[in-house]
């Protein structure tokens, strides 16, 4: 069982095995449909291709008409029923992967360890790794028979934003904000209406979790460098613009052997769409 990161040697060997579900997360923020495009074009044989905005998200309001953030989750049973779809079974293997150092890819991770599904890992170096080792790309479809997986136990702690809110200033949570450093300090907003961060927090751009061919750093590095950041991985909080990259630093702190932190689903997003929650700039 595979569950945190898989290399494209290790996967080639299970390719085409048909209890494995491998996923393609490819997205763009700024351009919703090049994922899809870019499935299509070529993708790992056998994969499905995975929408964040649409799969692994669910955009409508909460009970009570607030916004949830760009990316809020959908329903455990909601997403259950997409992963059926994808033919996922409770013992199946399943693999994500994306071509942007594991930035979507992560998110999906996350997702199944929320419904309680252990054996999920994600393509270390994803589709650039995956083609470096000379494997092919394909564009046709398989069908898939579906699935039958059933939701467990969350094996994956979150809070919500009133909980967030509450322990500002009292010591009992440290939030790490995912986003590039120059959104942390508020110097250049390229998505949210408001610059910033939510005060207390700390910065670990997801990208500093990888290595300079895009796989992530060796474990003992990984915990040398987060356990710097997170003194008490319990008490910490991961968040990003919108819920996504922060389950980034997630799954490098699972690499890390650091478990344990919460994810802030709603992140920055959800955070700055009321003017009463305070905001920090600066680092």
């Amino acid at each position: 069982m595979h569950t945190t990161l898989i290399s494209a040697e290790q996967l080639a060997q299970h390719i085409h095995d048909p209890s494995w579900v491998i996923l393609d997360c490819r997205h763009d923020l700024m351009n919703p449909r090049a994922g899809r495009e870019a499935f299509d074009a070529g993708h790992l044989p056998g994969a499905q291709f995975a929408d964040t905005d649409t799969d692994l998200s669910d955009k409508s309001p909460g009970p009570d008409g607030a916004f949830r953030g760009r990316h809020p989750l959908p329903s455990r049973d909601a997403f259950i029923a997409t992963l059926r779809r994808w033919g996922v079974n409770d013992g199946t293997q399943v693999v994500a992967y994306d071509a942007h150092g594991a930035m979507f890819a992560a998110r999906l991770w996350w997702m199944l360890r929320w419904v309680g599904h252990e054996a999920v890992a994600v393509l270390d170096g994803g589709l650039p790794a995956w083609q470096a080792a000379g494997q092919p790309l394909v564009t046709e479809v398989a069908a898939r028979p579906a699935g039958g997986i059933t939701a467990k136990a969350s094996r994956v702690p979150m809070v919500g934003v009133d909980e967030l809110v509450a322990s500002l200033g009292t010591g009992g949570r440290l939030v790490v904000d995912a986003r590039a450093p120059d959104r942390f300090r508020g110097e250049n907003e390229i998505i949210d209406p408001v610059a910033g961060h939510i005060p207390g927090a700390v910065n670990r751009f997801f990208k500093d979790n990888l290595a300079a061919d895009g796989r992530f750093k060796p474990a003992s590095q990984l915990r040398n460098e987060l356990g710097a950041i997170v003194p008490d991985v319990e008490k910490a909080v991961m968040q990003c613009g919108s819920g996504v990259t922060a389950c980034h630093n997630l799954l490098a702190l699972e690499v890390a052997g650091m478990t344990g932190a919460s994810l802030y689903p709603g992140s920055w997003s959800e955070w700055c769409a009321d003017a009463k929650r305070p905001v920090a700039t600066g680092s």
